[in-house]
């Protein structure tokens, strides 16, 4: 009976741990759906966008804090809240012209590819299976930002890159903290003078679209907020390797999303360019894995 008991426990564990790395995962695309949802369809601009999202994901998660019975205090930093506020300022802009599973692509394979970068960087060995994964797709990048009939818009493409870079700054800076609940609550506050400073000179262009403003709150109260919420939960019972993998899913993700409710085209130039960089990721974090 305890053995029975204990099996259903682990049984019912490991179910709670899939589904909220599935909601977490959904959550991550759903940010680009949510951001192309409002630049297709609403007058939202990328300011006011950055603006509510980064205010409604701060409310959020503060509530989430207040609402724990241990210490409430809020943390994060400066360094965290720039690094943040740069890569919501970034994306915003980055997605007025680009398709969203090109944006998800672009944004997933800069953060994971900085975050290689920088154990390089930090003395990390690569094995021949990472040093392939890592050329194939920086090729697989390259290959999407070509000039050429089915190439996304050079500046946005960029922008989004240097909003994954930035992103896997703040994932690189999360790692050393205690409280990531309370430490990203702290740095979403904190983003939000740098995020209202940064608008300034796009004040005459600020447009409140009702939907637009919408479509703002809930990319950063529910994709965001609670989105990073469960996956601080379920990512502490993940191996690195796990934690980093199954964000391969997230472009992914968020082209089928483009497609079904956006009716975006999926090009060859981008399937073979989710391939390259997708499985170089995964050969890189294959080869972290047995190295």
């Amino acid at each position: 009976m305890s053995k029975h008991f204990t099996r259903t426990l682990k049984s019912s564990a490991s179910a709670r741990l899939i589904a909220m790395t599935c909601f977490a995962m959904f959550a991550f695309a759903a940010n680009s759906l949510l951001c192309r949802l409002a630049f297709k369809h609403t007058n939202v601009d990328a300011a006011s966008f950055s603006i509510v999202r980064l205010a409604s994901g701060a409310v959020v998660l503060w509530l989430m804090c207040a609402l724990r019975r241990s210490s409430t205090t809020i943390k994060g930093s400066w360094k965290g809240a720039a690094v943040l506020f740069v890569y919501v300022f970034a994306f915003s802009f980055a997605y007025r012209h680009l398709e969203t599973g090109t944006g998800a692509l672009l944004l997933f394979g800069a953060v994971q590819l900085s975050m290689v970068l920088y154990g390089m960087f930090k003395g990390e060995r690569m094995h021949r299976q990472a040093i392939v994964g890592f050329v194939l797709a920086i090729v697989g990048l390259v290959s999407l930002l070509l000039p050429g009939a089915a190439a996304p818009d050079s500046v946005s493409a960029f922008t989004m890159l240097l909003s994954g870079v930035a992103w896997g700054i703040y994932s690189m800076l999360g790692k050393i903290v205690a409280d990531p609940l309370a430490t990203t609550a702290g740095n979403f506050l904190r983003s939000i003078p740098l995020v209202l400073i940064a608008s300034l000179p796009f004040l005459s262009e600020l447009r409140w679209d009702l939907l637009g403003i919408l479509y703002a709150v809930l990319s950063g109260a529910l994709a965001s907020g609670v989105g990073y919420a469960v996956w601080y939960v379920a990512v502490r019972n993940l191996a690195a390797f796990q934690a980093a993998t199954v964000q391969l899913s997230v472009p992914i993700l968020a082209s089928l999303a483009g497609i079904i409710f956006l009716g975006e085209s999926l090009s060859v130039r981008m399937v073979l360019a989710s391939v390259a960089v997708l499985g170089g990721i995964a050969l890189v974090l294959s080869g972290k894995q047995h190295g």
